[in-house]
């Protein structure tokens, strides 16, 4: 009997009638004679709340005890989802990321898996059981709960998948799958039917909420095939896998958005060999991904360095950098949270040359100026003044032609 894997994430379970929808969509799956597992994550808004809750409490709380609290959301969501399966006749088990055994490391909410015991899984699938296994969270060595930072429980639904070695791994969500842009603000933005898994790694790390980055990654390494599907709809989603032959190339797949980074600048750093790592071994050691790193011309021995970084860590890094600042003699910092990431993705730019100066043409056009710029062989990025996000990502859209009436691509 073939093993599938399913997620629902928080939208699809915020209440208890769409619980129950979701209870009867895995029926089904098990009535078609599969062996099912379902990740689920904690219903609706819980976890925004939780985290509110706890700003309540202290600006800056403890990590490990944050990620006790956020993950209780996902053992209500897996207890009532098993209810609701009980509900329909079929017997199901609800279990905790700790009871499965997804082991992590110790970086407190933002964990990463470094092995999953899917014994317990196997012997609960041999007795006929629906299995049901909270996303987002696991367990260190010593025992401590830990969670996966946001969109977590697609990387528990992946390791798993690749761990059962399941035939499928499906997640649903509250949209059809990757759109060509957010249709919030693009609404004739194109779903995109089949993506390789390096395109879905860049629109992830450049804002696309579809799937979680680390997810992708995974899925890359261990040749877990992603499906990505409407809870409420039948629709065909997007298959993200590893690029063949028979797949179309586009040139752009699509214009993604972040508005969740901030920007760190430490002025007047003295320009020597070493200085950039005594800036960012710290950072790192505190768990703080950075991602575009500017440094500026030299003058008279010293130089500005920027950065971006979650605006989630802002406070964190600021908290870092004073230190630094002393340390290093640099004459000051500054830090901006009004600025996002614009970016274009696509396979196609690695044959196609001007794409970047098309990028950069359309957004001077409607009066947006780049601070900053990152450049991979398929992804394009800029960030720019938060208020203007928007109307980048029309523009972008448009000039590219992503719309469902005229998607511009390239066949193999």
């Amino acid at each position: 009997m073939g093993i599938v894997v399913q997620k629902f994430g928080g939208s699809s379970v915020a209440d208890v009638e769409k619980i129950k929808n979701v209870a009867k969509r895995v029926v089904e799956t098990k009535e078609a004679g599969k062996a099912v597992v379902v990740v689920v994550s904690a219903l609706g808004n819980t976890t925004d709340e939780l985290i509110s809750l706890a700003r309540q409490i202290s600006p800056n709380p403890p990590e490990r005890e944050m990620d006790m609290l956020l993950s209780t959301g996902e053992q209500i969501s897996v207890a009532l989802l098993a209810m609701a399966i009980y509900a329909l006749g079929h017997d199901a088990i609800s279990f905790t990321g700790y009871q499965v055994g997804i082991l992590t490391d110790d970086s407190h909410t933002k964990a990463r898996i470094l092995d999953v015991k899917s014994e317990r899984v196997l012997e609960e699938l041999d007795k006929g059981k629906i299995v049901i296994v909270a996303g987002f969270q696991g367990v260190t060595i010593d025992n401590d709960i830990t969670t996966l930072g946001r969109g977590g429980s697609d990387t528990t639904a992946v390791a798993l998948a690749a761990s059962l070695k399941a035939e499928k791994c499906e997640i649903y969500t509250d949209v059809e799958g990757v759109f060509t842009a957010d249709p919030r603000i693009v609404p004739d933005a194109s779903l995109v039917p089949e993506i390789t898994y390096e395109e879905m790694l860049e629109m992830a790390a450049t804002g696309a909420k579809v799937l979680q980055l680390r997810s992708v990654e995974f899925a890359r390494n261990h040749g877990v095939v992603i499906h990505v599907k409407s809870s409420f709809t039948g629709g065909a989603g997007t298959v993200v896998k590893e690029e063949d032959k028979e797949m179309e190339r586009p040139i752009i797949s699509g214009v993604t958005h972040d508005t969740g980074e901030g920007k760190m600048t430490i002025f007047g750093v003295p320009d020597r060999p070493g200085i950039a790592a005594k800036i960012f071994r710290p950072l790192a050691a505190a768990n703080i991904n950075v991602d575009m790193i500017v440094q500026t011309v030299s003058y008279e021995g010293y130089t500005d360095i920027s950065f971006t970084l979650s605006i989630d860590d802002l406070l964190k890094a600021e908290n870092i950098i004073k230190g630094i600042v002393e340390e290093l003699g640099a004459k000051g910092y500054a830090h901006d949270k009004g600025i996002a990431k614009v970016a274009i993705v696509g396979a196609g730019m690695k044959s196609h040359p001007g794409v970047a100066a098309d990028m950069f043409d359309v957004l001077a056009k409607n009066g947006i100026n780049i601070q900053m710029i990152s450049t991979s062989p398929i992804r394009i990025a800029c960030i720019i003044e938060e208020k203007h996000v928007e109307d980048a990502v029309r523009a972008l859209h448009d000039h590219f032609q992503l719309s469902e009436e005229a998607v511009t691509s390239e066949t193999l």
